[in-house]
C-alpha cells in the first residue's frame, strides 16, 4: 500500500534551545472554525468562497472528504478556496478519511440537512479520552432523526420531508454538539431553540457564515442559539478568523524563552483569560486591536490554571502552559476539566527533566519549575502535545528532536518557519512539506473515492 505524508512517522523537527525569541509574526485562519464551515458548505446552492484557510494537513483531509461526497473544490489563491457542493449525491462518509480527523463529524449535520440522512464513523483524530456522541444523537432525535449505530457508524434518518425545529438542552456545554445541531437546525420546519450552547469564538463563527449563506440565527455567543429554518441556503464570500490556539501557541514560545514576541492579525479579546495567567506568572502583556504582545523578562513564578469552556482557559492550550510552568520558579497545579486523558504528553516533558506529577484521581498536574530543562528525543502524542513538546524545546538546553510530527502539521502552518522568524533553531530534518495536497490524498488506494449511495 502507497504510503502517504499522512502516515509518515520518521519526520522529525530538531530544536536547539536556548534562543530568545524576538520579533513579530501573524497568526494564521482557525483550524477550528476552518473545518466546519468547509463541511457547511454542503448546504449552500452555489459556490461558497473561504478566504485565510490554513494549509494544514486537517483542511486537507476535510477537502478531501467533501470531494468524496462530490463536492468540486479549487484554490483561488495561497489560502483562499472555493467549494461546489451542488454535484454532492452522497450521505455516507468513507471511513478511510474519517478516521484522520474528528472533526469529520461536523459533516452529519450537513447531510442531514440537505438529504435528511447521514452514515458516519464514528470520530477519529486524537487520541484525548472519550468523545461522546450522545448529545449530538439528542440533537438529531430531538430534530425528528432516527438513530441508531451499526458496523462503527452512526446512521441517522428523518423519514418526513424536512426535519422538524425543536428546543434542545445540552447536560453540558459541547462544541461539537452545538455545531451540528446548528448545521441541523437551519433548513428544518420551524424554531430550533439551543440551551447551554458552547460559547467558542469557532462556534459563533461557523454562525456567522451560516448567517451569511441565508440562515436566520440569533443569540449568537451567549448560552442560548435560536434557529429559525429557512427554506434555502446560498454561495457567499467569507473569511474565517484568526487562530487563537496558534496565537496562545507563539506566546507561550515567546514566555518560554523569556522572550519580546507579537503576535498580529489575531484577536486578543478570544484570549483574555490566557492572557490574564501570563501577568499572574509575571509576563508583561500589551493588546491593541489585533495584536498582542509577550515581554517575558520578568516572568517570576507559576500560576494555578483550570481548563474550561470558553470563556474559560482553552484546553487546546493546556500542554503548552504546562512546558512552560515547567521553567516557571514555585509549584503550579494545572486541572482538566475537558479531555480526560490530555496529560499523555508527561512522560515526554519528564524525559526533558520536567518535575511533573499527574493525579489521575483529580486529572491535574502537579508541575514544579526546574532551573533548566535539557534537549532529548521525544515523540508528539497529538496535535496540542506535540506544540506544548515545541514549547519545551525552545526553552531546553541542548537539542531536542521531536517525532510524531504528523500531528503538529495538523494544525500548525509552517510552525518551524515561523518560529525561526522570531530567532528560534528550529529546523525539519527532511525536505517534505508539512501540507499534503488533497489530491495526493486520492492518488493512494487507502482513500477511495465515494460514490453515489443509494437506499
Amino acid at each position: 500500500m502507497t504510503t502517504t505524508m499522512l502516515d509518515r512517522l520518521e519526520t522529525t523537527l530538531r530544536i536547539r534551545g536556548g534562543a530568545r525569541l524576538e520579533g513579530s509574526v501573524a497568526t494564521h485562519g482557525a483550524k477550528n472554525a476552518a473545518l466546519p464551515i468547509m463541511a457547511a458548505a454542503l448546504l449552500a446552492k452555489g459556490p461558497v468562497t473561504l478566504h485565510r484557510v490554513p494549509r494544514i494537513t486537517d483542511v486537507s483531509v476535510m477537502w478531501s472528504l467533501l470531494e468524496a461526497l462530490g463536492a468540486r473544490i479549487r484554490y483561488e489563491g495561497e489560502h483562499t478556496l472555493t467549494i461546489d457542493a451542488s454535484n454532492v449525491v452522497s450521505f455516507r462518509a468513507p471511513y478511510t478519511l474519517v478516521r484522520k480527523l474528528a472533526a469529520s463529524f461536523d459533516i452529519v449535520g450537513p447531510l442531514l440537512g440537505r438529504f435528511r440522512r447521514a452514515e458516519v464513523p464514528l470520530p477519529g483524530g486524537c487520541v484525548l479520552g472519550t468523545r461522546a456522541t450522545d448529545m449530538h444523537e439528542q440533537a438529531f432525535i430531538a430534530l425528528g432523526c432516527e438513530v441508531r449505530s451499526a458496523h462503527g457508524y452512526l446512521i441517522a434518518h428523518c423519514k418526513r420531508k424536512k426535519l422538524q425545529g425543536s428546543a434542545i438542552e445540552f447536560r453540558m456545554p459541547s462544541v461539537g454538539a452545538t455545531k451540528n445541531a446548528m448545521l441541523s437546525a437551519v433548513l428544518a420546519e420551524g424554531t430550533t431553540t439551543l440551551h447551554n450552547v458552547a460559547m467558542e469564538p469557532e462556534v459563533v463563527d461557523l454562525a456567522g457564515f451560516l448567517v451569511a449563506m441565508g440562515a436566520t440565527i440569533s443569540g449568537v455567543g451567549s448560552d442560548t442559539i435560536v434557529i429559525e429554518g429557512v427554506r434555502e441556503l446560498h454561495g457567499v464570500e467569507y473569511e474565517i478568523i484568526p487562530d487563537r490556539i496558534v496565537t496562545g501557541t507563539l506566546l507561550y514560545a515567546g514566555a518560554v524563552t523569556r522572550g519580546d514576541v507579537t503576535v498580529t492579525q489575531c484577536r486578543p479579546e478570544h484570549l483574555r483569560a490566557e492572557i490574564e495567567k501570563f501577568s499572574e506568572c509575571g509576563a508583561e502583556i500589551s493588546t491593541g486591536a489585533d495584536w498582542v504582545r509577550l515581554r517575558g523578562e520578568k516572568v517570576k513564578g507559576g500560576t494555578d490554571i483550570v481548563t474550561a469552556p470558553y470563556p474559560g482557559f482553552a484546553t487546546d492550550l493546556q500542554p503548552q502552559a504546562v512546558a512552560f510552568l515547567c521553567t516557571c520558579p514555585g509549584t503550579s497545579v494545572v486541572e482538566e476539566s475537558i479531555f480526560n486523558a490530555r496529560f499523555s504528553y508527561v512522560n515526554e516533558l519528564a524525559r526533558m527533566g520536567a518535575d511533573v506529577k499527574v493525579s489521575m484521581e483529580s486529572n491535574a498536574a502537579v508541575v514544579k519549575g526546574v532551573e533548566q530543562l535539557s534537549g532529548a528525543p521525544v515523540e508528539a502524542p497529538d496535535i496540542r502535545a506535540g506544540a506544548g513538546l515545541v514549547i519545551a524545546g525552545l526553552g531546553a538546553a541542548g537539542e531536542t528532536e521531536i517525532i510524531g510530527l504528523e500531528f503538529i502539521d495538523r494544525g500548525y502552518e509552517r510552525l518551524a518557519e515561523t518560529l525561526s522568524e522570531l530567532g528560534g533553531q528550529v529546523q525539519r530534518s527532511s525536505g517534505v512539506t508539512q501540507f499534503v495536497e488533497p489530491s495526493a490524498i486520492f492518488e493512494t488506494s487507502e482513500y477511495p473515492r465515494v460514490n453515489t449511495v443509494t437506499g
